[in-house]
C-alpha cells in the first residue's frame, strides 16, 4: 500500500512538470532529504542540480559543501525554503507533517520516495529518482549495475556464513542501561540477514527496548552498532560492563562491530559494499 501511494505521488509530480512551461519543466534546484536519495543523485551524475541536503547526507564528501537544511525527521520550513528549491526529494519518514504541509503550500514540488529496506527497494529507489530527474537511461544502467553487485555480495556472504551463521544483535542505543535493539521489520534486520547473519532480536518487531532476560535468551555471538559520536555513543568497555550484555556470548568474548550508520542502513547504491563489509567483519570476529 505504501508503494502504491509513492507511485501515485511520483506520477502526480511528473504530470505537474509536464503541464509546466518548457523553461521550468525540469527541476534545476533540488534538495535531497535522506542519505540514500543524495547518494543516488550523485551516482546518476545529477549533483549539479542539488542546492541542499539533510543532515544525514554525508556521502560523498562533496555533499558536505552544500547547505544543511536540518535533520530529515525534524525539518524547518524556513531552512528548506531559504535555498529556494523547486523540487524536494524526500525519503519516506521525513517530516514532521506540519513542515511538509508548509513546504507544499509554498508551491514547492515535494516527492516522497519509499524507504523499502530490501534489494528490490534499492533498485526501485534508483529507477524512481532517475525518472523524476529525467535521466531514465542513466538510472537503468545504474540499477542494472547495482543489482548485479547486490546479488554477488549476498551470494558471497551466504557462502562465507556457511552452516553456522553468527547471531547478531543490533543495538541502536544503550543509554542508562536501557538497551534498544533492532528487531524484525527494520533496516538492521534486513542488512544482518543479507550479510549472512541471524538477527538475535527476531522476537522483537521494530526498534524496541529489550529486557535483560530477553537479551540473555537472545544469546548474540556479536553486537552490531552504528559508529556514532556524542551523547548517543556508547564506548565498548561501557557496553560490555552492562550486566545484560556481560553474560551473552558477545559480551564474554567482547565481540563488537561498528559501522557508519548511513553506509550500513542506508539501502542506497553502496549497499552491496555494506553487505560485503559486514560479512567480512562477522567472519573476522568469529576467528578472534
Amino acid at each position: 500500500m505504501n508503494k502504491m501511494r509513492m507511485i501515485w505521488s511520483v506520477l502526480a509530480v511528473l504530470l505537474s512538470m509536464q503541464a509546466s512551461s518548457a523553461e521550468t519543466d525540469k527541476p534545476k534546484r533540488i534538495i535531497a532529504i535522506g542519505s540514500s536519495i543524495t547518494e543516488i543523485v550523485y551516482a546518476l551524475g545529477q549533483q549539479d542540480r542539488l542546492v541542499g541536503r539533510d543532515r544525514t547526507s554525508t556521502y560523498p564528501a562533496e555533499a558536505l559543501e552544500m547547505p544543511d537544511v536540518g535533520y530529515r525527521r525534524a525539518l524547518s520550513p524556513e531552512g528548506v525554503l531559504s535555498v529556494e528549491p523547486d523540487l524536494i526529494l524526500a525519503l519516506e519518514g521525513s517530516g514532521p507533517p506540519d513542515a511538509i504541509a508548509v513546504l507544499q503550500e509554498a508551491g514547492v514540488q515535494y516527492v516522497t520516495i519509499n524507504d523499502e529496506f530490501s534489494l528490490d527497494g534499492v533498485i526501485d529507489k534508483i529507477q524512481i529518482v532517475g525518472t523524476i530527474l529525467g535521466v531514465d537511461d542513466a538510472a537503468t544502467e545504474l540499477a542494472a549495475q547495482t543489482k548485479h553487485q547486490l546479488s554477488q555480495a549476498q551470494t558471497a556472504a551466504y557462502n562465507a556464513a556457511g552452516s553456522d551463521p553468527k547471531r547478531v544483535l543490533f543495538i541502536l542505543s544503550a543509554q542508562d542501561n536501557r538497551i534498544t535493539v533492532g528487531g524484525v521489520d527494520t533496516h538492521a534486520d534486513s542488512i544482518i540477514r543479507l550479510a549472512g547473519g541471524v538477527n538475535a532480536a527476531d522476537s522483537v518487531s521494530g526498534y524496541k527496548p529489550m529486557t535483560p532476560e530477553a537479551l540473555a535468551l537472545a544469546a548474540p555471538d556479536v553486537i552490531l552498532m552504528m559508529d556514532r559520536r556524542g551523547n548517543h555513543d556508547t564506548e565498548g568497555h561501557d557496553l560490555f560492563s552492562l550486566p545484560a550484555v556481560k553474560l551473552t556470548p558477545a559480551g564474554r568474548n567482547k565481540r563488537l562491530i561498528r559501522m557508519q550508520g548511513a553506509f550500513l542502513l542506508g539501502f542506497g547504491p553502496r549497499t552491496a559494499s555494506a553487505i560485503s563489509d559486514l560479512s567480512a567483519a562477522l567472519q573476522d570476529v568469529g576467528d578472534s
